[in-house]
Formats: structure tokens, sequence, C-alpha cells
């Protein structure tokens, strides 16, 4: 007792961050399973916002011109609704889906002729299907698909420029948005605004020393309604953005900012696009904040390490020469609070192998050879802003051995009803976990097991593939994966499981 005592002590001393404070162990009260393996299927997760979920399922179809797929609606407790079956020739490869409310869009590519696409439409309140054939003649390569009032916005690439193909999915009319025409190299953020009915969508544009970000407003028609621009007037560049979300009366605009190489951030700014600009076009409410000022986001290092950083960052502060950072941040959707908004973002970092190759047909006896491995991604910062783009607070979370092949967010995020923020990711069937209470210091190697049942039944998960954590309703999320089930007792099982995980 007297060492409990001496540790609850401790704990105060650094804060007053007590386990209450840092959130209860999250629940997982309902599991669904579907007996397939990764080699032979693949499932796609919808998570909808009235508490219900659909899965698409594909089963390899041998000797067949069609591969089957199915969708499954499951309600709360993750218990099955109903199922709706489709079949899709085999040419057809499901690359980009999205959803609207309770609507769910997949778009299929052809393997042999990639300007061909197929989109299917659910309506996963009836459980029907619509499908359309496009033959776009020119677009090859997608990247994102988003939805507004019914219509799909996919993201894609014409003859090295970046621009929108538009899809009514009714009738299969689509056209190329004019106004969406950026040459490469670009950034691109789009954003499909279900409360205000509109879409907005964020160019970098850059002549490779100065860079401004183009805001660009969308009807859900793909009519352009205004065009905006974001710029400094110091050595500033402006890098990416996320605009926020819901009401039209406070719109933010936050990125990040380099104060050299535009692929490396600096720190954050943000912005009131409603404030208006200056007389030479600069936004009145710019503001920058680098990340030497963030109270947390160095917290991925050891404090010796951190604190001859900011040394170092002081030391040239004070000689007018401010130290530079190098940082790549993948940013995620604003989210809406009582006081403004929340952004989350990824610092990640490309990893290369590097070989040295004999080469007889050179000069010389060695080259490097440079192989690309994936990315690691190492923390993940959350950032409260008001609706003036005043940063409020910062917290991090630091993730553990994080790699991928793919860029795209490890992390999701969900907003508690007392205000708080969780952040959850999965790896090798363990849950990782952290509840952000604005700047309150919090431990980041919280974790629970993936269960594999709701008993007590004792099972061993000798393999997982392809976990994936998805915000959902609530407080909850949806962790899915394959696994293999060896219990203690009868046959070992190969399964798709969906589990809710609630943090109530």
């Amino acid at each position: 007792m007297r060492y409990l005592f001496y540790a609850y002590c401790f704990l105060v001393l650094l804060g007053g961050s007590t386990p209450r404070a840092w959130g209860q162990t999250p629940v997982q009260a309902a599991r669904f399973e579907l007996a397939l393996t990764p080699s032979n299927s693949d499932v796609t997760v919808f998570p909808l916002p009235d508490s219900s979920a659909v899965l698409l399922v594909r089963k390899d179809a041998f000797l067949s011109s069609q591969d089957n797929y199915t969708f499954h609606k499951l309600n709360a407790r993750l218990q099955e609704r109903w199922q709706h079956s489709i079949k899709v020739e085999t040419q057809y490869q499901e690359v980009l889906s999205g959803t609207e409310g309770n609507q769910v869009y997949v778009l299929f590519q052809s393997n042999y002729l990639p300007d061909r696409l197929l989109l299917v439409h659910l309506d996963g309140n009836r459980g029907t299907s619509r499908m359309v054939k496009i033959d776009t003649r020119v677009s090859r390569d997608l990247f994102d698909l988003k939805v507004l009032a019914g219509r799909v916005f996919v993201t894609t690439l014409v003859s090295q420029h970046v621009t929108i193909l538009h899809i009514n999915p009714d009738t299969g009319e689509f056209q190329f948005l004019p106004s969406v025409y950026e040459s490469l190299p670009a950034q691109f953020t789009f954003l499909a605004d279900s409360v205000t009915k509109r879409a907005e969508v964020i160019l970098t544009q850059t002549n490779g020393l100065k860079s401004r970000l183009q805001v660009k407003q969308l009807s859900p028609h793909g009519n352009l309604l205004r065009t905006e621009f974001v710029q400094t007037e110091s050595d500033r560049n402006l890098i990416s953005a996320q605009i926020s979300p819901g009401d039209s009366t406070s719109r933010i605009l936050a990125g990040t900012y380099t104060l050299r190489d535009l692929q490396y951030s600096q720190g954050l700014f943000a912005t009131d696009l409603t404030a208006g600009v200056t007389a030479t076009g600069a936004r009145k409410s710019l503001r920058f904040y680098d990340f030497l000022a963030f109270k947390h986001f160095f917290d991925f290092m050891n404090p010796v390490r951190e604190a001859r950083l900011r040394q170092r960052g002081a030391r040239r502060k004070a000689a007018g020469t401010p130290m530079r950072l190098h940082y790549r941040l993948l940013m995620h959707d604003m989210l809406p609070t009582p006081e403004g908004y929340v952004l989350v973002a990824e610092v990640y970092y490309p990893r290369y192998r590097y070989d040295n190759v004999n080469n007889a047909n050179t000069a010389l006896a060695l080259s490097n050879s440079r192989q690309f491995e994936g990315y690691r991604t190492t923390h993940a910062i959350a950032c409260g802003f008001d609706k003036q783009g005043n940063l409020l607070w910062d917290n991090t979370f630091v993730l553990k051995d994080n790699w991928s092949y793919d860029l795209a967010p490890t992390v999701r995020e969900r907003l508690l009803p007392d205000g708080r923020l969780a952040l959850a990711y999965v790896i090798d069937h363990k849950i990782h976990y952290k509840i952000i209470d604005r700047t309150t210091a919090a431990p980041n190697d919280l974790q629970v097991p993936v269960r594999s049942n709701l008993s007590d039944l004792r099972e061993k998960l000798t393999d997982t593939q392809q976990e994936e954590v998805l915000p959902w309703f609530g407080s909850r999320f949806l962790v899915s994966g394959y696994q293999h089930v060896r219990p203690d007792k009868g046959e070992s099982r190969n399964v798709f499981f969906l589990n809710s995980l609630a943090f109530e």
C-alpha cells in the first residue's frame, strides 16, 4: 500500500495525470465473423452514421467471367440484417469507395482498359443497388472519391494535370470539371461538406521559390462558386491545408508551412477566411505556430534530446536565424467542436534501403542503389483551434513500430461526449489508444488485445493481417482484419472479423 501511495503522488506531481484522467479501458462488446482468408477474398468496411455498418465482400470465382460481391448490412450490435449480392466482370477491380449518409459508392476500374470505370451505388437503407459503366477515354490514374448530394467527385490525372471527374450515378453522365485543372507537381485536398452542400478544393501552387494556396468552392453539380487565394508576405511558404466543415459563417483554413523546402513542415498556420485580406492580398488573420512553440510536439524524443533541440532553437531564434525543422505531415479532416475545431496530423518519413552494387561498366567500382521500403509514422499531433484560428492547445500520441507501404492514415480519432479526444490504431492484434484532454499529459503505451470472442473462451491469435481501425459513431470505433484463431479445444478457424470498440 505504501508503494501504491508513492506511485499516486508521483503521478500527481507529473501534472495531475491519474489513470482516471487518462480514460477508461475501451470495451469490445460486439463481434462479427465471416469464414474467409486474405488469399481468397477482399473485404471493405463502411461505417455508417446511423450506427450501422456495411461490409463489401469479394470471393474468388474460379473459371468464371464474373466475380461475386456481397454487401452485408450490420446493426449497432454487429448483427447481420440483410445481404445483397452483385456480379462484376472479372476485368474490373475495386479501386475507390466512399459514403454519404447511408449511401455507399464503390468505383471499379478495368484492368485491361484503365479509362473504363464501373460505379456501384448501394442504398444502405433499402438494400438495393444500381450499376453504371463509364468510358472516360482519358482518365487512368485515380486518387480519391468523395460524394456530395448524391454526386460523385473523383480526383484523377489527365495529361499530367490533376482534375476532378464528376459523375451522376443515376444516369452515368460524367464530365471533367474545367474549373479544376492543375499541372503537376501539385498538392490537392478535397472536402465534401454534407452540411453546407458545398465542395472545397485546396490546391498548392508554386513557382519553385514561393507557394500559395488556392481555395475553390463547388456546388454539388460541379459549378464553380468561389475562388480565393491564401498567401504570405514573409519568407514562409504554405504547403498544404484542410478547411473547416459545417458552419458556413466560420471558415478556418489550417495547414502546414515551411521556411524553405516545400517538402518539409516548420509548423502549422491558421487563418479565418471570413476576416478579409490586406491591400497586398495577404490574409489579415494569418497566424503561424512553429513546432518549437508546441508543448507536446517533441514527446516522441527522449527528454535529453528534446531539451538540446529546444535550446538550440532558442539560440538560433535569439540570433535572428530560426532553426529549420524537417517534418512531413499527413493531415486528417478537421473536426468541429463547441469552441472551434480539432486538427489531427500524422508525422511520418519515407524509408529507403541502400545497396552497394558492383558496376563494371562505369569508372566507379561501387554505386548506391536506393530502394523504397515504406513509410514510418512516428507520432500523431492533435491541435485545438478556436473559430478565429487561434491555437488553444496541442498534444501528441507517440506511435510504436508503425510501418506501411502506402501513405494513408494510421491513427483514427473520435470526439467523446465530454470533449476529450480518443485516438486509436491497431498493430499485431493489439489496439493502442490514447485519450487526449487538451494539454494534459497522458501515457502513450495504453493497449488492449483484439478479442477473438465475446465469452471467456481461451483462444490464441497466431496470425493477423490487414488490421484496421475506423471511426464509427458516438464514442465507438470499428476494428477489422483477418485472423487465424486457435482455441484450447476444437478446430482452429480462419475468419475476417469486425469488433466494436467503445470508449464509454
